[in-house]
This record gives structure tokens, C-alpha cells and sequence, in this order.
């Protein structure tokens, strides 16, 4: 009797071991065969993200995009969950790229994005009463409220300001750094604009606030944000190898400012959805989705740029 159950037993292990093994080869193909996308919900990168996404779907690829902030999208790629991040804004990532550059796990494919400001500012009737720098801010700390609004927490951006103020650079050591989300932010900002209220607050171009709000972004002369900005494309390290043809796409992908605004505008202002906005510009500028593509297929062989327009005349 004792061994009729040990050799039911020896069975249960073994089926269960079996199908263990095969849930996990399972995943692990599945893993493989989906490019997965990083993105944080700025408005710019989330379009840019989309619209790579969506040139990437129309070769063929199975595709998946996950959001969150900077920190958790580099430490997704560490840990090899996601492979593209569209939105490394250098040399204000440094803090979150850096050590994970340095580890290995990750690294840079190109600028993707040049023409880009990420600093704090002010109202533009702000800026007329004569804060134009840094060095301005705490002549006037109570007309400020000793705050400067930021966004998510963990943000580079934060991170500088609240820094500086560890460190008492501008006189800034009896000053607070407000973190909330963008949206957060911009409805602070949106209200005091409204009551001509003084605040100082991280911004950023590409961004429709530009256009929303009259801002000046304040001089720096001792440099807490770092000069010669820029957007980069990062991959996990062992990517290239694994996927060459969509790493092909990603050295020739790079966006230029105007087509960013236009993204946003179109996203934000006219509330489409970031999908649908990838779709309707790739099928307007298929002149610059053919120079991204160059020299790239689609998974079944075929030359991509044929791929895509049969696709967007077929949608």
C-alpha cells in the first residue's frame, strides 16, 4: 500500500515539475518575442513611445509599453522586463542612467531628440519684476512662498533642486521643493497665472505648457542644471544581439522639436488618444517613418517600408 502512494506521489512531482517547466518556457518565449517599451507619462516621450511602438506593430513585432518613473523604468531594464526607454533626458538622468551604465546593464543607441530645455521658471510678469536668475529667487523668498513646484517624485528635476537646497546654493537652504505630478504642477501653476501669483516651478520643451503659459526659464550661472541637453534612446544590454533589426530602427528613429509639439498638441489639446495620434502622423509622414526604417523588415522578410504604407492605405 505504502509504495502504490509513493508511486502516486513520484508522479504528482514529476507531472507538476513537467508543467512548471513548461509554464516558464512559456514565459520565457513570450518575454523574448515582446519588445517591451519603458515610457514615463510626460506628454512628449509618451507620444514618442506610441509612435515607435506603432511603426514596430506594423512590421510585425509583438509589442508592449509600460510606464512609470525614471527610476523604475531604468531598474525594469536592469533587471532585463524592459528593453527601450525613448526618453533618456541627458544630463538631467544622470542621477538614475549613470549607475546602471556603469553596471552594464544598460547604454545609449543615440540622440533621438536635440533642442530641449529642462530648468526652473517663472511667469513672464515674474520675470518683468526683475527675477531673471537663480541668484533672484530669495530676494523675493516670501513672494514665492520659499517653494519651487516640481513633479513626480524620484524626478531628476526634484532631485536638482532639492540638492541645491541641501547644499544652500542661491541662498536657497530655507527653501522647500513641492513634488506632485506634472498634472499636479501645471494646475498650480495654471492657478496662480490666473491671479498673477508669483511660483517658480521645474518646466520643460517640448511641452505644450510653452504655449499654455508665458514663462522665462532663469539663468543659472553656478550650473545646478546641467547644460547641452538632449533625448536618448537606451536599450538593456544584449538587446542589439537578440533583436538587430529593431535595433537597426532604433539608430535611424530621432524626432526633431516641431514634430514633438505637434504631438503633444495633438494628444493634450485636441484630447486624441496617444494611439491615435501615432497612427494619423505615421500615415501623414510616411517620408520620415521610410528614413527610420531604411534598410529594416518586417518579421516575415519583407522590405519595411512597404510593410507600413500597405498597412496605413489597408487601416
Amino acid at each position: 500500500m505504502k509504495r502504490k502512494i509513493l508511486a502516486v506521489l513520484l508522479i504528482l512531482v514529476f507531472s507538476l515539475s513537467l508543467i512548471s517547466i513548461g509554464s516558464n518556457t512559456g514565459l520565457a518565449a513570450e518575454d523574448d518575442e515582446t519588445i517591451d517599451f519603458g515610457y514615463v507619462q510626460w506628454p512628449g516621450v509618451t507620444v514618442k513611445t506610441h509612435v515607435a511602438k506603432k511603426v514596430l506593430d506594423y512590421l510585425g513585432y509583438e509589442t508592449a509599453m509600460t510606464s512609470g518613473s525614471q527610476a523604475i523604468v531604468f531598474k525594469g531594464m536592469d533587471t532585463g522586463d524592459l528593453d527601450i526607454f525613448l526618453g533618456n533626458w541627458m544630463p538631467t538622468m544622470k542621477i538614475h542612467f549613470d549607475k546602471y551604465e556603469e553596471k552594464g546593464t544598460i547604454k545609449n543607441v543615440r540622440v533621438n531628440l536635440w533642442d530641449v530645455v529642462y530648468k526652473t521658471a517663472v511667469p513672464e510678469y515674474v520675470y518683468q519684476e526683475g527675477v531673471h536668475s537663480f541668484e533672484d529667487l530669495n530676494d523675493y523668498a516670501d513672494k514665492f512662498d520659499q517653494t519651487i513646484y516640481g513633479i513626480e517624485p524620484g524626478n531628476e528635476g526634484n532631485l536638482i533642486i532639492k540638492n541645491a537646497i541641501e547644499d544652500g546654493v542661491y541662498n536657497l537652504d530655507e527653501w522647500q521643493l513641492k513634488a506632485s505630478s506634472t498634472a499636479g504642477m501645471l494646475t498650480s501653476v495654471k492657478r496662480a497665472v490666473s491671479d498673477e501669483k508669483w511660483i517658480a516651478f521645474n518646466a520643460w520643451k517640448p511641452h505644450y505648457m510653452n504655449v499654455m503659459f508665458d514663462i522665462k526659464y532663469l539663468d543659472d550661472p553656478e550650473g545646478i542644471w546641467s547644460s547641452g541637453e538632449r533625448v536618448l534612446t537606451v536599450v538593456r544590454t544584449g538587446f542589439e544581439e537578440e533583436n538587430p533589426n529593431v535595433y537597426k530602427f532604433l539608430t535611424e528613429f530621432k524626432v526633431t522639436a516641431p514634430m514633438q509639439n505637434k504631438w503633444i498638441d495633438m494628444y493634450k489639446r485636441q484630447e486624441m488618444d496617444p494611439e491615435v495620434v501615432a497612427e494619423k502622423w505615421i500615415s501623414n509622414n510616411l517620408d520620415v517613418v521610410n528614413q527610420w526604417v531604411y534598410g529594416v523588415d518586417s518579421t516575415d522578410g519583407r522590405m519595411g517600408r512597404k510593410v507600413i504604407k500597405e498597412k496605413v492605405e489597408n487601416n
